[in-house]
């Protein structure tokens, strides 16, 4: 049976699967046509929230092989709390700390967007299409696959 740190591990790569796959599908009108997807329509929101969350659970899959779970309420608080100290004290490459500092700020504007039109109080506070998110989208990939490496490299060392 697979670790409490490996299942996280596992969570995080089918994020950034998920995150790739709706990047392609965002791109390729052959994808589109195929599925019955209209020709203009893209998910790029859907790609910088999958790689959040793949560089969100590699972080929690770091965590628990260090011995630290973290639980609900506020759990993404304090998953990114717990992971700073560790680059505090020179456990992590200061680097993916920016990379999920990044992150967190992407992710944090699509629930502020998701809370504007769930409460119904106006209009989104973007009002963009989503192809304006594509250099965004790109860059959150790229963030994922550095980080997602970083953590996995990690944890197989402990083995």
């Amino acid at each position: 049976m697979a670790s409490e740190t490996e299942l996280y591990l596992n969570r995080a790569q089918d994020e950034f699967l998920l995150a790739k796959k709706d990047m392609e599908l965002s791109m390729d009108d052959s994808i589109k046509q195929r599925l019955g997807i209209p020709a203009d329509k893209t998910f790029f929101y859907s790609v910088i929230s999958h790689a959040y969350y793949s560089i969100f659970y590699s972080a929690k899959a770091y965590l628990f092989l260090k011995g630290i779970k973290i639980y609900p309420p506020s759990e993404h608080k304090k998953t990114y709390i717990q992971f700073k100290e560790f680059v505090k004290k020179g456990f992590i490459d200061k680097e993916l700390l920016k990379i999920y500092e990044n992150e967190l700020i992407k992710a944090d504007d699509m629930l502020k967007i998701l809370k504007t039109e769930k409460n119904k109080r106006g209009k989104f506070t973007y009002n963009i299409k989503s192809e304006a998110n594509m250099p965004y989208a790109k860059e959150s990939i790229e963030n994922s696959r550095r980080f997602i490496s970083f953590i996995k490299l990690i944890i197989e060392s402990k083995k």
